[in-house]
């Protein structure tokens, strides 16, 4: 016999003992990552769909953690809306997001030879309403190389506006695709979008700004070209 489940208002979570799942590790515990990504969902189309970052950027993009709600994740969400939200997981925060960044940094130098990439899955040629999504077959091919080392020793250029580290070559990705700027009809107005994002990073960073040492405030993207 079975029961009807009653309607929910709300999506909800749960928590259940791990051994619960079949062949589940116990302890849960592995070594070192070689590569750490982060992912973002840039609706204006400015960043690289995967970039390198310095281990002052990754604390500055940590704490910023940027992306924008889309439809399908958000109840009511019906087009791209930019938001930011600490260390990609505000909410859960107990701790100020610069302590996070810090042991972050911390980490990285202790271990420096583990990859940070700048992931981003938004959009290309354009930002939202102009370009396209990031096809899905590049990120996994660019997921794909990093983890596999294909891209520790390629050409990498410097973002002009963010400073992020760009691949200029990869396995399965075509070289315009890894410079968004290419990618856009419009260079010019590619230009003006990515100092428009910058401002947004700076302003957001203003709240973590008297709490975040100089190595981290380093990272800031450039407001003016």
């Amino acid at each position: 016999m079975t029961f009807p489940i009653p309607p929910s208002p709300k999506i909800t979570r749960v928590a259940y003992p791990i051994d619960y799942i079949p062949n589940a590790k116990v302890p849960s515990l592995g070594g070192n990552p070689k590569n750490i990504f982060f992912l973002t969902c840039d609706a204006f189309g400015i960043l690289p769909p995967i970039a390198k970052l310095t281990k002052a950027q990754a604390m500055y993009h940590f704490i910023s953690g940027y992306t924008a709600k889309v439809a399908g994740t958000e109840v009511g969400v019906t087009e791209p809306q930019t938001t930011f939200s600490a260390c990609f997981g505000r909410v859960f925060l107990p701790l100020h997001p610069t302590q996070y960044a810090e042991l972050l940094g911390e980490k990285l130098e202790k271990h420096p030879d583990v990859n940070v990439w700048l992931v981003n899955t938004g959009w290309t040629g354009g930002k939202y309403g102009v370009g396209k999504r990031m096809n899905l077959k590049y990120t996994r091919a660019m997921i794909n190389a990093a983890m596999r080392g294909d891209l520790d020793n390629v050409e990498y250029v410097a973002h002009e506006v963010f400073g992020v580290l760009k691949p200029q070559s990869c396995p399965g990705v075509p070289a315009e695709v890894l410079n968004p700027r290419n990618t856009w009809d419009d260079k010019e107005e590619y230009d003006k979008q990515a100092i428009e994002l910058a401002k947004l990073f700076v302003n957001n960073f203003k709240q973590y700004e008297q709490h975040a040492n100089e190595e981290i405030l380093s990272a800031a993207p450039k407001t003016t070209l």
